[in-house]
């Protein structure tokens, strides 16, 4: 069972950057967290090689890692994507989060 779910822009995103001619496809879709932030943790969301404490997991045909450990930070989250005018990116769900700051990258739990 995936502890992330994606919507189908997320989705179409991801692997709309991944078909770049850029794209460097020795890595892999990584989802996570990391301290610091406006309020305590940020999430990470990128292309990473896997490393040891990762775990494979997949949503809907999309593969991605994550660290173990993050996932009681992370279980429940929905990752979607804007592509609005006035707001563009990818934006996180987090059921988990007690508090998040105004640009939506940051929580604490």
């Amino acid at each position: 069972m995936s502890p992330v779910t994606f919507t189908e822009g997320a989705i179409h995103e991801i692997k709309r950057l991944m078909g770049e001619d850029s794209f460097d496809a020795s890595t892999q879709l990584r989802i996570g967290v990391k301290g610091g932030g406006c309020s305590g943790l940020s999430y990470v969301l990128g292309f990473d090689q896997k490393l040891e404490n990762d775990e494979d997991y997949e949503f809907e045909g999309l593969s991605f890692i994550m660290n173990k450990a993050h996932a009681m930070y992370l279980m429940g989250m929905q990752i979607d994507w804007h592509n609005g005018l006035n707001a563009r990116g990818f934006t996180f769900k987090n059921p988990n989060a007690s508090k998040t700051c105004g640009c939506g990258t940051s929580f604490a739990v």
